[in-house]
C-alpha cells in the first residue's frame, strides 16, 4: 500500500552526506550528484519544493589537496572546506541547469538558526528562493566555524533546515539501505525497520556506530536528526542514495528505507516551540481590534498596535498585551522596536513610505504566533 505520508508531500528537504557525495573519498561522483539532480528535477516537475543539505565539501577537499586523511588542525579544516567548496557548488549547479534549474548556494552554522533575526533572515530567504523554483544547495559553513567542524554533523543541520522551512518530509540518503536492528555489516541476522516512530528511545540503540573518516555522522545522527524534525511535524525517510530512483520512487509512496513517524501535528509543535522555548523581550499594548483579530487566527498589523514596549532587535520574541495589560498572545516580530514604534497606528501600505524599506506587511505572522 502507497505510503501517503511521503507521497503527499509538497515540501522536501534531501540530504546527502559526504561518502555519497565523494564515492567513499575518491572524490566527488560527478555521476552520482547528476543522478540526483534528475531525481529532483521530476520532483520539481510535480509542484514539489525541494531544498538540498549536502555534505562534501571539506572531503572534497580533501581530494583536491591530495590528503588522505582528514585532518585535526581547525586551520587545515576551514582552509579545506574553502577548496571543495568551490568544487562541490561548480559540480551542483551545471547538474540542475542541464535540467533547466536554477540553484542558489546557502552557508548556514548552527548559531545562525538559534539567533532569532538571523533565524527569520534565513527562512525569508529560503522561503522566497522555493517560490521562486529555485534549489537552494545548503551546507554547513566549515570555512568559519571551530567546534561544528569537530563535532557537528550535516544530520542536525537537514533536521534544524526542516524545522526552518516547514518541510513535510526529511530525505536523509546515505550508503546504507536504511535503518537495520543492528549493524548489517556485523550481524548478518540484522534486518531493515521499515517504519518506527520518530523519536522511540529503542531506535537508538539500535544505530549505534560512528561514521567514516570522510564525514562525522553515521546512524546514530540520523535518527536524532528524525526525532529533531518530528518536533516540528516533519516525518523522515533514511534510505541508501544509490538506490535507483530513490527520490521518485519515495514520492510515489513506495516503501525505501526506513520511515521514521512523526506523531506531532506541525503547527502545534511550532506553537509549543514558541510557547516553551523564548524570553520575552518586549510588549505591545494592542487595541481592541487587534485583540478580536488574534483571536481569530489572523496576523498582528501595525495599525493595531497602541504602544510599544522596551528595545528589541527584529526577530525577538514579544508579549502582546490587551489594552488592559492582559497577556493574550506572544511571537516573533518582523520590525525591531524602533521601526515597530514607527509603524504602530498605521496601515501596511504605509510602512515602506514610513521606513524607507518593507520586510512584511504583518508586525508578527500568525505562524510565528501563540495565543496565551
Amino acid at each position: 500500500m502507497a505510503n501517503t505520508r511521503i507521497a503527499d508531500a509538497k515540501r522536501l528537504v534531501i540530504k546527502v552526506g559526504s561518502a555519497l557525495v565523494t564515492n567513499n573519498g575518491e572524490g566527488l561522483d560527478v555521476s552520482a550528484i547528476n543522478e540526483w539532480a534528475r531525481q529532483i528535477a521530476q520532483l520539481r516537475q510535480q509542484n514539489r519544493e525541494v531544498v538540498l543539505v549536502s555534505s562534501g565539501a571539506i572531503a572534497c577537499g580533501m581530494q583536491r589537496l591530495g590528503w588522505h586523511k582528514r585532518p585535526n588542525a581547525v586551520h587545515e579544516l576551514q582552509a579545506c572546506a574553502a577548496v571543495g567548496q568551490m568544487g562541490l557548488v561548480q559540480v551542483y549547479e551545471r547538474a540542475f541547469a542541464s535540467h533547466g534549474l536554477h540553484t542558489a548556494q546557502v552557508l548556514l552554522t548552527h548559531d545562525d538558526l538559534a539567533d532569532r533575526k538571523r533565524y527569520l533572515n534565513a527562512r525569508s530567504t529560503l522561503t522566497t528562493l522555493l517560490q521562486l523554483g529555485v534549489v537552494p544547495i545548503i551546507n554547513e559553513n566549515d570555512t568559519v566555524i571551530t567546534d561544528e567542524i569537530k563535532f557537528g554533523d550535516n544530520d542536525t543541520l537537514g533536521a534544524l533546515v526542516a524545522n526552518l522551512v516547514d518541510a513535510d518530509c526529511l530525505i536523509i540518503l546515505t550508503d546504507q539501505q536504511g535503518l537495520f536492528t543492528a549493524d548489517p555489516r556485523k550481524d548478518a541476522s540484522a534486518t531493515l525497520i521499515a517504519e518506527a516512530r520518530a523519536g522511540d528511545p529503542a531506535l537508538e540503540a539500535m544505530a549505534g556506530g560512528a561514521g567514516t573518516q570522510y564525514g562525522r555522522g553515521g546512524m546514530i545522527t540520523k535518527v536524532i536528526a528524525a526525532k529533531r524534525a518530528a518536533s516540528s511535524g516533519t516525518h523522515t525517510v533514511i534510505a541508501s542514495g544509490r538506490e535507483q530512483d530513490v527520490m521518485p520512487r519515495l514520492a510515489r509512496g513506495e516503501s525505501v528505507g526506513t520511515l521514521l513517524v512523526s506523531q506531532t501535528a506541525p503547527l502545534s509543535a511550532r506553537k509549543q516551540w514558541l510557547a516553551d522555548h523564548l524570553q520575552l523581550n518586549g510588549k505591545l499594548i494592542l487595541d481592541a481590534g487587534a485583540v478580536k483579530a488574534l483571536g481569530e487566527g489572523k496576523s498582528l498589523l501595525p495599525i493595531g498596535v497602541v504602544e510599544v514596549q522596551g528595545e528589541f532587535e527584529r526577530g525577538a520574541a514579544v508579549a502582546c498585551l490587551s489594552p488592559d495589560g492582559v497577556a493574550i498572545a506572544r511571537g516573533l516580530i518582523n520590525y525591531g522596536s524602533s521601526d515597530s514604534r514607527r509603524i504602530a497606528r498605521r496601515a501596511s501600505q504605509e510602512i515602506e513610505e514610513i521606513l524607507g524599506y518593507v520586510d512584511e506587511a504583518e508586525l508578527i505572522h500568525r505562524d510565528n504566533m501563540i495565543l496565551c
